[in-house]
């Protein structure tokens, strides 16, 4: 696996960490280092007087640190996969230290042990169904009576008129979203968060809040008629009310897909309470289908799994029930990443293939979108994608924005990013189909 510094970079649970495992890719702080096919290692010396041993096993990639850092991957593991992907000819040792090879060990006994709990939950009877369909009949009954509350609520809003709002009465928009959460409907008190949040902020506030509020109209009218939808789409409505699946329940009976999987970008986005939300967008190479691997860490924790931006990957996903179908769990053990295969879709192959997301699920926030042979150009306080007949409006931060200028030069790119109907966030660059990232979207 060739690795790119950018993708290590990217693997960085913030800028300081990549600025500080920066400064130590120099082989004189490293008295050891060695790499096989399986894993890389090395120890840096460190202020205490026994090295750091740090190590990296490709198969994500997985890193492990004797180092005292709560983040992760620390920076002595991401240096060590930056001098692996400029220079290998560093890692002269080959054989793994007994600590590299019972790391190894014991990762790949874990997974064998983590695939036998599945079988076994798999086998194992299922739970009283007149108890979970008890269960669920009660959650379905607080949340269509929160429904119901929230559309009288939306009427109230609209016969009072939406040009007088002002921080005392959003301040109530804030109380009604609290109750949707004590209703257990935390999906309709997201969207009246968001719909506060669009009051008063722009030229374009008054449609995108009432674009806001009309989705929670939408989810009221489904709530009050669930019984005739049918299954697909009663579990995307399960899913934008916030009421979430069983992740072994889908890797069990989850319909899959094997391919080899594209990683086309990486978004990671904080939320509250030291929550980090990361969603990996995939590319099946031969079935053309899109993916979103929705994870969340707390507390700087890190994620269980690592993905580089413009690799690709051999392997099974458990899609999520829904009729968008976009949603879905990695199915296989993590596998060693190798070359990416670009997609290749024409404008309005693209269009289409959101149009017909929205259509069958039209709660879906966010679509991956690829903009082909795209101009990036600053336009007054705007920054434009010029792609065929379109100029489609991007959402960047200063820094991302100069960067993505620098790298692309003014010359055509594919980019991609993620599209919320009204701009693009861009989150990857590249220029051909068989070039690496140009660029990849960093921290704001």
């Amino acid at each position: 696996m060739q690795w790119s510094l950018e993708g290590v970079v990217a693997l960085a649970p913030d800028d300081a960490s990549a600025k500080a495992a920066r400064g130590l890719t120099s082989a004189g702080k490293w008295p050891l280092l060695g790499a096989n096919d399986a894993a890389a290692w090395g120890e840096c010396q460190g202020s205490g007087s026994k090295p750091y041993q740090t190590q990296v096993d490709f198969n994500g990639p997985a890193f492990r640190c004797s180092c005292p850092s709560r983040k992760f991957p620390c920076k002595h593991g991401l240096a060590l996969l930056m001098m692996r992907a400029q220079d290998e000819s560093l890692f002269k040792a080959t054989d793994a230290p007994a600590w590299v090879s019972e790391w190894l060990a014991s990762r790949h006994e874990k997974a064998q042990k983590q695939e036998e709990r599945q079988r076994e939950k798999a086998s194992a009877p299922p739970p009283d169904p007149q108890a979970v369909a008890k269960r669920e009949a009660q959650r379905w009954q607080r949340m269509t009576a929160a429904g119901e509350e929230l559309q009288r609520w939306l009427a109230d809003q609209l016969a009072r008129g939406l040009g007088a709002l002002n921080d005392e009465t959003l301040r109530t928009w804030h109380t009604m979203a609290a109750r949707m959460v004590d209703a257990q409907a935390p999906g309709l008190a997201f969207h009246v968060r968001e719909a506060a949040q669009c009051a008063g902020r722009g030229v374009s506030s008054p449609e995108r809040l009432l674009h806001r509020l009309g989705v929670l109209q939408l989810m009221c009218d489904a709530l009050q008629r669930r019984e005739q939808l049918s299954p697909e789409q009663q579990a995307d409505l399960q899913s934008a009310l916030g009421w979430p699946q069983d992740k072994a329940e889908v890797l069990a009976s989850g319909p899959r897909m094997n391919d080899r999987w594209t990683v086309l970008g990486i978004a990671v986005e904080e939320r509250d309470d030291k929550l980090t939300e990361r969603r990996v967008w995939l590319h099946g190479q031969q079935t053309g289908r899109r993916a979103c691997l929705l994870d969340h860490a707390f507390g700087g924790r890190g994620f269980e799994q690592s993905w580089l931006v413009g690799t690709g990957v051999e392997g099974a996903l458990a899609f999520f029930p829904g009729a968008a179908g976009v949603r879905a769990l990695w199915a296989d053990a993590p596998a060693v990443p190798g070359p990416a295969v670009w997609p290749v879709a024409t404008p309005a192959e693209e269009r289409l293939a959101i149009a017909q997301r929205v259509s069958a699920c039209p709660w879906t926030g966010t679509h991956p979108r690829v903009l082909a042979k795209a101009i990036v150009m600053i336009q007054g306080p705007k920054v434009l994608a010029l792609s065929a007949d379109e100029a489609v409006p991007l959402h960047l931060g200063e820094h991302n924005r100069w960067q993505l200028m620098a790298s692309t030069g003014g010359r055509p790119c594919q980019l991609m990013g993620e599209w919320d109907g009204e701009q693009l966030v861009p989150l990857t660059a590249w220029r051909g189909p068989a070039e690496g990232v140009l660029w990849q979207r960093g921290a704001e």
